[in-house]
């Protein structure tokens, strides 16, 4: 470089012999010597021969970041209404402001309705896995035994079902009979003058061997025994065909626990109590929620139902197609993202009034309010964890299209990683590290390796079994490990750009 730019000087001195040669030739006449003009390249080029090779990164990444802003800016104003020569209809630039603004229109429609879609997604998903997945459901159900809301309910209500099919006033007045026909008159007497603390105590021991029982291993798989034989009756229920042992009676959801109620009467005969075993069989119900409009209930559970895969797949091609017609892609990613995030939001907040609207409209001598709180929050807790995920993968595409794009604090961002990086290299390339032909491929495929992190990381995604908010943040942190190895790995390739100005 120093040798092309010594080259205008001398040529300017070849060239004066059209003007005064002694003002020109002569070094003691002339106010500046032309000598030491043509030796300040050198100085330069010594001073760029003794810059650090960090200084030489950050510069490299300066000069490539300028050549992309400057594409950028050509391609923005190539796509300005009004630019450019005329069409094929011959009318200039004035047929594309009209044709943007279809496109705008068209995108932001499509991009809103399946943002609206999304969320309806999600329930139709729900749904579905509820009913069609039995092994789902049960996982859902499964930890209502665990709640000790649910247990006192239950205990409550197992209680009162055993209570009032033992008479126990008429079984001390039997008692009191033997045991003066035994010859035995003042313990018949002590028999019949405590009839009523003893009948309290009764009534004391069959709730405390409930309460246990209830909070038993052995009632927990009973529980989830009945919870699997009572999905095919919710499958009766939504779907019109009969009542099942889910069944509805009085504008209510019910469970049948007549096992349950059995497995205590087999505790209280081991206990002592051996009237409990000639107690009839009890075929009784717990409420689980209201089902006032279960008619309407079961066309929406039918229309889920059929639509379930229908309803995302629509949603996310909406939501491409608004992408793909937006004049601009990545701030049509931005908005469609935002919007996605937002609707995971609404989705939310629909979920805490419903909530409110639950609890209002069941009454406390069917289902204490606590024990219908812990209900409602574990049947929904699978629609709050995926609304969670969905809000986080939209977060993180939004803050992905914000940072790739032209602002000065993404400029900024883009500018500081790619320094850090630099400087890390920097510092591996004087400690006699290389990368070899490995950098050189990397730098040569960085753009199919950038891709190919992020299709696995999106595939791992869609495969896993249940994936969970942790997953998620894991994945991104993971992809931009391996984005930040391979612009490690890739180094500074030299753009053509860059090689014409050297």
């Amino acid at each position: 470089m120093s040798e092309e730019r010594r080259e205008p000087a001398v040529t300017g001195v070849q060239a004066a012999p059209d003007g005064p040669a002694p003002a020109e030739v002569d070094p003691p006449a002339g106010p500046a010597p032309l000598v030491p003009e043509a030796r300040k390249p050198e100085a330069a080029e010594g001073e760029d021969t003794m810059r650090p090779e960090a200084a030489e990164g950050a510069e490299a990444d300066e000069r490539a970041e300028l050549e992309r802003l400057r594409a950028e800016v050509s391609e923005l104003r190539a796509r300005a209404p009004g630019e450019g020569g005329g069409g094929k209809d011959g009318q200039g630039g004035r047929a594309r402001p009209a044709r943007g603004r279809w496109h705008a229109v068209v995108a932001t429609v499509a991009i809103t309705l399946g943002c609206v879609l999304a969320p309806i997604s999600v329930l139709g998903v729900w749904a579905a896995n509820q009913v069609s997945n039995t092994d789902r459901y049960v996982a859902n159900m499964a930890p209502l035994i665990d709640e000790p809301p649910i247990q006192h309910a239950l205990s409550a209500r197992i209680t009162s079902e055993i209570t009032s099919r033992v008479d126990v006033p008429a079984l001390t007045a039997s008692a009191s009979t033997e045991l003066a026909q035994a010859h035995l008159p003042r313990l018949s007497a002590l028999v019949s003058n405590f009839s009523g603390p003893i009948a309290n105590g009764v009534d004391s021991l069959i709730g405390t061997t409930v309460a246990r029982a209830v909070a038993s291993p052995a009632m927990a798989t009973l529980w989830v025994t009945a919870n699997r034989a009572a999905h095919a009756g919710i499958v009766k229920v939504l779907s019109g065909q009969g009542n099942g042992t889910f069944s509805v009676v009085n504008g209510q959801v019910v469970l049948s626990i007549g096992p349950l109620i059995t497995q205590v009467q087999q505790q209280l005969t081991a206990r002592g109590l051996s009237f409990a075993s000639k107690i009839p069989t009890v075929n009784a119900t717990f409420p689980l929620f209201e089902a006032p409009n279960l008619a309407k209930a079961q066309q929406g559970y039918r229309l889920l139902t059929t639509l379930r895969w229908v309803l995302p797949l629509l949603s996310v091609a909406l939501l491409v197609a608004g992408i793909w017609i937006a004049r601009g892609h990545r701030r049509a990613l931005l908005r469609a993202a935002l919007g996605f995030s937002a609707s995971m939001l609404v989705l939310a907040a629909a979920l805490a009034i419903a909530r409110g609207i639950y609890l209002n409209s069941v009454p406390q001598s069917v289902l204490p309010a606590d024990a219908a709180a812990a209900l409602y929050d574990t049947l929904v807790r699978f629609i709050k964890e995926g609304l969670r995920i969905l809000l986080v993968i939209g977060l993180v595409i939004a803050a992905g299209a914000f940072l790739t794009g032209p602002s000065a604090a993404a400029v900024r961002t883009r500018h500081a990683v790619a320094s850090g990086i630099g400087w890390v290299r920097s510092r591996g390339e004087r400690a006699g590290l290389r990368t070899g032909p490995v950098g050189a491929w990397t730098a040569a495929h960085k753009m199919i390796l950038r891709v190919g992190a992020v299709a696995v990381a999106a595939l791992i995604f869609v495969f896993w079994g249940q994936p969970s908010v942790a997953l998620v943040i894991w994945l991104v942190v993971l992809l931009l490990v391996v984005l930040g190895l391979i612009e490690l790995l890739a180094g500074r390739p030299a753009s053509p750009a860059t090689v014409q100005e050297e």
